[in-house]
């Protein structure tokens, strides 16, 4: 039995609109069930907590990077929950492979920041048992003109908000996950 909340509204839809990019994942479907290979590796679940492979097209004109990340607005927080936050991936990069969120291959310039578990790398869906399914929403974002001026030392907030007036366009592939009440 789910916990009586209101569904969140995706996050996105409340920042400015920008163009769309295209993002799919052979890790999973738009809409489908997270694979356990996505799912933490802690707190009583036993996933991969490997972050999944990412693809995507469609970055208009002047975009110079890009930020990926995973967002769980169902979380039981008035935040949400960030799982992944990988910033200044460069311009010529249209694809992540899975595992990407280790941070050990990563291109010249790109950095993760700490996510919602204190970590600099994908962690995995983590719902509380009985809360109902969440919604992973991974998003590639292109970033116009000059870098951030971010390290790996800024928090979620500080990443999104710095990066908002620079947003070129944005994709958004989802998957959702749950834990079962006891």
């Amino acid at each position: 039995m789910s916990l009586d909340r209101p569904e969140h509204p995706d996050p996105y839809s409340l920042l400015p609109q920008v163009p769309s990019l295209q993002v799919t994942s052979e890790s999973f479907s738009d809409g489908d069930a997270l694979p356990d290979a996505q799912v933490f590796d802690d707190w009583g679940m036993t996933g991969g907590n490997t972050s999944p492979q990412l693809s995507w097209s469609g970055a208009p004109e002047g975009t110079t990077s890009y930020i990926v990340t995973c967002f769980d607005p169902d979380a039981p927080t008035p935040s949400g929950w960030w799982h992944w936050l990988l910033v200044g991936l460069p311009a010529d990069t249209t694809s992540l492979p899975a595992g990407a969120g280790s941070g050990t291959d990563l291109p010249e310039g790109a950095f993760q920041v700490r996510n919602d578990f204190g970590n600099k790398r994908y962690d995995g869906a983590a719902p509380p048992a009985g809360d109902g399914p969440h919604r992973y929403m991974f998003a590639v974002q292109a970033i116009g003109g000059e870098p951030l001026g971010l390290d790996d030392s800024a928090s979620a907030a500080a990443t999104m908000g710095t990066a908002v007036g620079q947003i070129l366009a944005r994709g958004v592939i989802t998957a959702t996950f749950e834990v079962p009440a006891s």
